[in-house]
């Protein structure tokens, strides 16, 4: 796992109205997950976590993500709206515990606590409508819930993680394809000054199917600013 742990992986929330400028940076915490998470759970992720801290060094969120994600193929491209089409739907990406109240991509509530993360694709309905380009996203799920790595139903999903948010909606984060200038890069904010966003690169560790060695395969997720939709 050398090749993953050259990267100092987040997944950020910020609390909403924080002005997109406020400083954020990742250290490496030398402290296994928490004891909460269930015990098929834990032992596949990696020991190594990551703390985010704000600018006065404030932490606000600890990640740990998953050694070992499956995959159906070797990333190729897009697929329609789907920029991961090789992620199965629910699959385990790795787990976040929060130091204080955050807010999604939809600019809802999320409590302290601690949260696996799963990927997921938007539903294809007139609700949804004008709130991204592509249809990639991490839902959060109650950490004390979600005790399995077998990935799970869509209801079944997406009614866990609306419990995340305390609402109706599943709790999301926006998950982009990495831009090619960034490619290969050290672990940094992406900020887009137009929509008044950041989002951060996480190398996702890869079991690829068919293949003899797994593969870092570097994905973008947006963490500070919300859909305009929302």
């Amino acid at each position: 796992m050398r090749s993953f742990t050259r990267w100092s992986a987040l997944l950020l929330l910020l609390p909403g109205g924080l002005a997109a400028q406020e400083t954020y940076k990742v250290e490496e915490l030398k402290k296994a997950p928490p004891s909460s998470i269930s015990s098929e759970i834990a032992p596949a992720l990696i020991a190594q976590g990551y703390r985010i801290v704000d600018g006065q060094g404030k932490p606000f969120a600890d990640l740990w993500l998953r050694q070992s994600i499956p995959a159906t193929s070797k990333p190729s491209g897009a697929k329609g709206v789907i920029q991961f089409p090789f992620l199965m739907e629910s699959e385990l990406l790795g787990v976040i515990e929060l130091h204080g109240e955050a807010h999604d991509y939809r600019d809802q509530a999320i409590a302290q606590g601690l949260y696996t993360l799963r990927y997921g694709h938007q539903p294809v309905n007139g609700d949804h409508l004008g709130v991204s380009p592509f249809g990639d996203y991490v839902l959060l799920l109650p950490g004390a819930k979600d005790n399995s790595l077998a990935t799970l139903p869509r209801k079944h999903l997406e009614t866990k993680s609306a419990e995340s948010a305390g609402s109706s909606h599943p709790a999301v984060l926006f998950m982009l394809a990495v831009p090619a200038t960034s490619a290969g890069a050290k672990p940094s904010m992406i900020h887009d000054a137009e929509k008044n966003s950041w989002r951060v690169v996480v190398p996702l560790n890869l079991t690829v199917q068919g293949e003899s060695k797994p593969m870092v395969y570097p994905v973008s997720i947006i963490v500070v600013g919300t859909s305009e939709a929302a």
